[in-house]
């Protein structure tokens, strides 16, 4: 089949080289949504499942599960997880928690991005919970401890690659982004209950 069979010469190939660029924008963009799919079902790169609750299988082999953080490019909070490693039982629920802070004198939003390695064990990491599933606004000065709900999933002993795997490093890099329209809101909200100073006029 001829695109574009009215066209003639380099109309056509001007045609066919936009219909090109925008077929290839079309896929591009619908690879994103597609690539996290995929990422989040099979636990490729490092991508780890999501559980709706515990596991209920516990096994008696252990696993060691390690944590690091990190913080994007112009990110001013500090950030770093309370405790660096965690041995448990494969399908027993963990509860840890990281510790984050603002020193700046305004509020700052945040958003992090995980993954775990290796990368052939991110199908079997589970989270229940986790503070990386919404953004986070720490006011001006204030610190927080983040909590992650997890467990290792037994079907990790089955796997071909997976069963090789005695320790698991679980990383969050924290990214600074937009204040929520609702955060800025509020303080806009509060900021118009707040009474003006009224001026003071002595009397004699």
């Amino acid at each position: 089949m001829t695109l574009f069979p009215r066209l003639k010469g380099i109309h056509r190939s001007a045609a066919q080289a936009t219909a090109l660029v925008v077929v290839m924008g079309a896929l591009a963009w619908a690879s994103v949504p597609f690539y996290d799919w995929f990422c989040r079902v099979t636990g490729f790169g490092g991508t780890t499942s999501i559980a709706a609750g515990d596991s209920d299988v516990i096994l008696d082999e252990t696993i060691k599960v390690r944590f690091d953080g990190s913080l994007g490019r112009d990110m001013p909070w500090t950030f770093k997880p309370v405790q660096r490693e965690v041995e448990l039982r494969i399908g027993e629920t963990a509860l840890v928690f990281y510790e984050a802070h603002n020193p700046l004198d305004v509020p700052v939003a945040g958003q992090a991005s995980y993954n775990v390695t290796p990368y052939e064990a991110g199908g079997f990491f589970d989270k229940i919970e986790c503070f990386c599933f919404t953004e986070q606004v720490l006011a001006p000065g204030e610190t927080v401890l983040m909590p992650v709900s997890f467990f290792v999933h037994p079907d990790i002993v089955d796997d071909r690659e997976g069963q090789y795997v005695h320790t698991i490093t679980l990383s969050y890099t924290f990214f600074e982004i937009d204040l929520p329209s609702d955060y800025m809101q509020a303080s806009a909200d509060a900021t118009a209950l707040t009474p003006a100073p009224q001026d003071v006029i002595e009397t004699n």
